[in-house]
């Protein structure tokens, strides 16, 4: 067993020690630094970030900028966010962007020239981050921009770096906050007015939609349209035709602008808006017109001559036709489900080259014609006036109205979902132990919480939800208590916030187990293994327990080593904090460099011989929340007078051998699994109750009393006289 030890842990630490040079080597150096107090950045990062600019000026202003200039100009200007804003990354490390902004307020390009942050040190690589930066290339700063993982939420303008959304939202909001502030301080944003509001949702019907205005309508009659027509010299209908009731519709007209996702989605559907606004260039509008009745607004001549010639937008001198390829025949509006049927619907575009804009009031002209006239044919114009409802337009001339709201908040509200699993799933938690001895008296729900506790812990935690807790976290929160402490970092992920806080009070009433044999994903994942090596048959090592119990201390060890480290180098212990594999398993789902993938593979083959070999040992999270254990409030861990002299049941069911060889558990190393509660109330397995069991077996029984009468007195010896 020594010469194993021995050889294996040889192993161990050469792996270790590849895997800590080659984060050494390949970790990502800060960029030029665009400097403190003023400071100047090299032209070469500002060419970067405002690639038009012929020559920069000299740092100027409150805030500070550099004005960029081409042709003697000032084309826009450069800017340090650490200068301008006083921007922080995660723990308050300090992060700078440089960012380039024209004087209309379009960023030109930023470049993040110095951050601290954990998972961008180690795991994510220089390209990644550049083209997050390069997503803000073209953005106009007076919109709301959100920031979303791959994109996948509706409204998202930008893609966070996959693995690193917290240390994305952190970036974003340094870009913006300086952008704007640049902007507010040179009277940029109130020049740029008003905006629309195209991508906000709101699920409504079709008569939500004409109440609010968003939908138009104009019903001609058969009179009205007639009276008109006459009035030209010419009739409706011709001699042939049989004249309708002159209060019947002629024509029910309806007019939207589709463009807006509140009206488009609402009408055609998630998939049909989207299909239609797929190959829409940013200025180009879609326009929805419907109408029921006797007459057609599309007519057949687009079909001969490819121009519709009966329908027209006019919007003050300017006159849109539409040609055929602008056309989109829609049969039914399948997400308005109370909407009217339709005799025809087509969808429209118009190209933003036209100069239409959806902010002024418009109007669609029908043109109908009659059967006959005086010169062969007569015409008139029936308008349906168009603007767009206020609720579409947002204002942009208070600069303030981007930090009225942290950032954190906008994250507490994407997750919203995710945070109300989170807590589902905390309750459950808290339901098992509070009434852990009625889980433990039945075996085979116990079996079933565990295995499912554990997957969800895993799977949704872990590689879902990406809420793996770390040693770093601990780092960083002792190091924002000693300096300048702000809970927004803290809440800018709402998952680890929840969870730390469950996990503090927690560690009050039981100790360290909550977390490490509950929670922990990468712990749940060391367990799983190691179940399915037992049903495989795999032989399982279990260490003397004298040299267990000095190899438990390397997890404190490591711990005070990185705690250490932390407090003269932060960068130092991101690196050392790779002794984690968390990142490697659920964060980036081992997807990175090959040292560190096999290093959580070799973690998770010993797993097959030792079960947690990692949590016992290594785990420096582990060991900083052990420290505060024996301070907990309650024992719920109940115990014999029989455990550890003579009875080792639960100590060789520990699945980390954190019951003592005289019965005692150690609550530094318990994890509160309940295996060993389990034990204690089955009178199958926990010797004293299998004692007590086969005693009360051999008592006798009220069915066996006839059996006892049948049964041959035993002989007495007679009484002495």
């Amino acid at each position: 067993m020594r010469y194993l030890c021995g050889k294996y842990g040889r192993i161990f630490l050469r792996g270790l020690a590849a895997v800590v040079l080659l984060a050494l080597s390949t970790a990502p150096g800060p960029a030029e630094a665009a400097g403190q107090d003023g400071a100047r950045p090299g032209k070469a990062l500002m060419a970067q970030v405002f690639p038009d600019a012929d020559s920069f000026g000299a740092v100027e202003g409150a805030p500070p900028a550099i004005p960029a200039l081409k042709n003697s100009e000032v084309a826009g200007y450069v800017f340090s966010s650490r200068q301008v804003v006083q921007s922080t990354g995660y723990g308050t490390e300090p992060l700078d962007t440089l960012v380039g902004m024209t004087v209309d307020g379009v960023i030109t390009g930023a470049l993040v020239v110095e951050h601290h942050e954990p998972l961008l040190i180690i795991g994510i690589h220089d390209e990644a981050l550049v083209a997050f930066t390069s997503q803000y290339v073209g953005m106009d700063v007076r919109r709301p921009f959100r920031v979303a993982p791959g994109g996948t939420e509706a409204g998202a303008d930008v893609d966070a770096v996959s693995g690193a959304t917290l240390s994305s939202l952190v970036i974003s909001d340094s870009i913006l906050r300086s952008a704007r502030s640049i902007a507010a301080s040179r009277g940029i944003l109130g020049e740029l007015g008003t905006r629309l509001d195209f991508e906000s949702f709101e699920p409504l019907g079709w008569a939500d939609l004409v109440r609010e205005g968003s939908v138009r309508t104009r019903d001609v009659s058969v009179g009205e349209a007639s009276d008109a027509i006459r009035s030209q010299g010419g009739e409706l209908f011709g001699p042939e035709v049989p004249v309708p009731d002159r209060e019947s519709s002629f024509i029910h007209l309806y007019a939207a602008p589709a463009t807006p996702a509140r009206i488009g989605r609402n009408l055609l559907g998630e998939w049909g808006y989207n299909r239609a606004v797929t190959n829409l260039a940013t200025s180009d509008q879609l326009f929805l017109i419907a109408a029921r009745g006797l007459y057609s607004f599309k007519g057949h001549a687009y079909r001969r001559n490819g121009q519709f010639d009966r329908i027209r937008i006019v919007q003050g001198p300017n006159t849109y036709d539409f040609l055929r390829e602008d056309h989109k025949s829609i049969e039914k509006l399948v997400a308005a489900a109370d909407a009217p049927e339709m005799r025809e619907i087509g969808l429209f575009s118009l190209k933003g080259e036209h100069g239409f804009d959806p902010s002024q009031p418009w109007r669609l002209q029908i043109l109908v014609s009659g059967a006959s006239g005086k010169d062969g044919g007569t015409f008139v114009l029936f308008e349906l006036p168009y603007q767009l409802p206020d609720l579409y337009v947002k204002s942009d001339d208070v600069p303030t109205v981007w930090g009225e709201r942290p950032i954190w908040v906008d994250n507490w509200l994407r997750r919203g979902a995710d945070i109300v699993i989170l807590i589902l799933g905390l309750l459950v938690l808290s339901t098992i132990l509070v009434f852990q001895d009625a889980v433990a008296k039945r075996p085979e729900l116990y079996r079933m919480l565990r295995t499912g506790f554990l997957i969800f812990a895993l799977v949704w935690i872990g590689w879902v939800a990406q809420a793996q807790l770390s040693v770093i976290n601990v780092l960083t929160f002792g190091r924002a208590l000693m300096h300048d402490f702000k809970w927004d970092f803290f809440l800018l992920d709402p998952l680890n916030f929840i969870l730390w806080g469950y996990v503090a009070i927690a560690l009050v009433f039981l100790g360290r187990g909550v977390f490490c044999g509950w929670l922990c994903p990468f712990g749940a994942l060391q367990e799983l293994v190691g179940r399915l090596a037992e049903a495989a048959r795999i032989p399982q090592l279990r260490l003397p327990f004298g040299l267990h119990e000095r190899l438990w201390a390397l997890k404190y060890i490591i711990f005070f080593a990185l705690f250490a480290t932390f407090l003269y180098d932060p960068r130092l212990a991101f690196i050392g904090a790779e002794i984690e594999p968390f990142k490697t398993v659920t964060t980036l789902k081992f997807d990175r460099e090959w040292p560190f993938v096999l290093f959580a593979i070799g973690i998770l083959i010993a797993c097959l011989f030792v079960r947690r070999v990692y949590c016992r040992y290594l785990c420096p999270l582990g060991g900083a929340l052990a420290l505060p254990a024996r301070m907990r409030m309650f024992e719920w861990l109940k115990r014999r007078w029989q455990c550890g002299s003579p009875c080792q049941t639960c100590a060789s069911e520990c699945a980390v051998q954190a019951i003592h060889p005289e019965g005692r558990i150690n609550p530094n190393e318990c994890i509160h699994c309940l295996n060993c509660q389990v034990v204690y109330y089955y009178d199958q397995t926990c010797p004293p109750l299998v004692d007590r069991r086969r005693r009360r077996e051999r008592a006798v029984k009220p069915d066996d009393a006839l059996g006892q009468l049948k049964r041959k007195p035993k002989r007495r010896a007679p009484y002495p006289d």
